[in-house]
């Protein structure tokens, strides 16, 4: 018992620690400082390249979804979650050790001799397709779609929108989706990359933007090149060669992603134009629970019939019935699906 109680405490200790040092030691691997550059980026698309060009820059809930984004991501992880998470962790390994008779999850994977882009490539979709399952759990199961209101609470859509949701997203997400990376054996460093290009994409579906799929194509082509060619073929492309060389290797992988992937990937990915239906106040008769429950990976919904993209929906109204009385305060929506809560 001591142990789990050691875990509680070193939890909350190292995560306020850590915190502390993100925030007062800015680098490129700052997560705080990671969050704020990919907001401001897409906060800067929005005010240049306008989807709804109507809509205020500053829209409807602006400030309290910019408020969500750093609770969601550090006020609760410092306050229980880190530590908690560290217990369950604990107990997790203890069991798979007691069971097996004491294999080490991690130190025994085999994916470890990998090579790193398919550890990356591996951990993101197996990732997603998780996410994808419990997204649609949240909209078919009563009492979790009572948290779930919260995100879809938004009624003008812009990228801070992103992180607008119930704090117990965060128990359910992360409980359900740490088994399949632990036995995949996905690292805190492989899945800190992976979770920056997933917040960069969550933004990006809910920005108030709209870009031709040739430009994700080739920002896609680009980072996959950059890790296959780095980490794969073992050329360090950005250290040792030439700047002309460089610069053939990115234009020659920014041009497949732009005509390879550019034609399919409102197919591949998740977009604005189709996670928009996801938030629309009237769903189709024939999907009632939902449609477009992407989060990153759009070929989930096309592959299990939750696609639905009936025309531009860039003018829809978002929300769900019943969505104007729905709890306007942070206070508020946090207390709704607890058990107890009088609504």
């Amino acid at each position: 018992m001591e142990k789990y109680w050691d875990a509680f405490v070193s939890g909350y200790t190292g995560y306020a620690n850590y915190l502390w040092k993100d925030i007062t030691n800015p680098k490129w691997t700052s997560y705080f400082y990671m969050l704020i550059l990919v907001s401001v980026v897409f906060f800067i698309f929005e005010i240049l390249i306008p989807w709804r060009k109507k809509q205020a820059i500053l829209r409807k809930d602006f400030f309290l979804d910019a408020f969500y984004m750093f609770f969601n991501f550090f006020l609760f992880s410092l306050i229980i979650y880190s530590a908690a998470s560290n217990v369950v962790v604990e107990l997790f390994n203890d069991g798979i050790k007691a069971i097996t008779g004491g294999f080490d999850l991690q130190a025994n994977n085999p994916m470890q001799s990998w090579p790193y882009w398919s550890i990356l490539l591996v951990g993101f979709v197996v990732r997603d397709f998780v996410q994808w399952w419990v997204h649609r759990l949240l909209h078919r199961v009563e009492w979790l779609w009572n948290f779930h209101k919260v995100h879809h609470s938004v009624e003008q859509m812009g990228f801070a929108a992103h992180l607008r949701y119930h704090w117990m997203e965060n128990v359910v997400y992360r409980t359900i989706e740490y088994l399949p990376l632990a036995l995949l054996g996905i690292g805190l460093h492989d899945f800190f990359v992976i979770h920056i290009f997933t917040l960069a994409w969550g933004h990006f579906n809910h920005a108030n933007i709209t870009v031709d799929g040739r430009l994700t194509g080739g920002i896609i082509g680009t980072l996959i090149g950059l890790v296959v060619v780095n980490s794969w073929l073992d050329v360090a492309v950005l250290q040792n060669a030439t700047l002309a060389t460089q610069a053939l290797v990115f234009t020659a992988i920014v041009l497949l992603g732009v005509f390879a992937l550019g034609p399919i990937m409102r197919k591949l990915f998740n977009s604005p134009e189709l996670h928009i239906w996801h938030h629309a106040h009237d769903l189709p008769h024939e999907h009632r629970y939902g449609v477009n429950f992407a989060l990153t990976l759009a070929i989930w919904d096309y592959l299990f019939g939750t696609a639905y993209l009936p025309h531009e929906g860039r003018d829809i109204k978002l929300g769900f019935p019943g969505v104007e009385e729905y709890p306007s305060s942070f206070l508020a929506q946090n207390m709704e699906g607890l058990p107890g809560f009088d609504k």
